[in-house]
């Protein structure tokens, strides 16, 4: 195992194209940093593919339906905005209109989209693997959609 300056807040992503390490950031938005961490520890994310791939902008994932239309069997968190700008290699949540919607769904910038700041909830930041992440289909919806292999928390693997 690599050793992480914070196990505990250090999330583990294997996906089709390869590793993908996120930097949890409990100091921005310590419900959604929670929220991940018990999803990832149930196995919640293993399996889920990139549902909408946007070139130029971002890689979504999360929904268990595989279509952007679902969530976890846990209530929708209530947002914590934060001043953390979207630039490449942000974890934020994808949520629907309501800005309390957020549950399972997140996304990974693939490049700077300062139109989303203070508008959606950083929670983290891809500190390897960002290659991979780059190779991801793109797609909306994706066909044969690459996916998540295993989500761990660091502190767990």
């Amino acid at each position: 195992m690599a050793d992480y300056a914070d196990p505990e807040n250090t999330l583990l992503i294997e996906t089709t194209k390869g590793p993908v390490v996120i930097e949890m950031r409990p100091d921005l938005a310590p419900n959604h940093v929670e929220h991940i961490k018990k999803l990832a520890r149930e196995g919640f994310y293993d399996g889920i593919v990139f549902h909408r791939v946007i070139e130029g902008f971002m890689a979504q994932t999360g929904c268990p339906n595989g279509t952007g239309t679902g969530g976890s069997k846990y209530p929708n968190l209530k947002q914590e905005f934060n001043s953390e700008p979207h630039v490449r290699g942000t974890a934020s949540m994808a949520r629907a209109q309501n800005p309390d919607s957020a549950n399972s769904q997140f996304f990974i910038c693939f490049d700077d989209a300062p139109f989303l700041n203070k508008q959606y909830t950083v929670w983290g930041k891809v500190t390897e693997g960002m290659d991979n992440v780059d190779q991801i289909k793109r797609g909306e919806p994706v066909s044969n959609p690459d996916k998540m292999i295993s989500v761990k928390v660091a502190a767990d693997a």
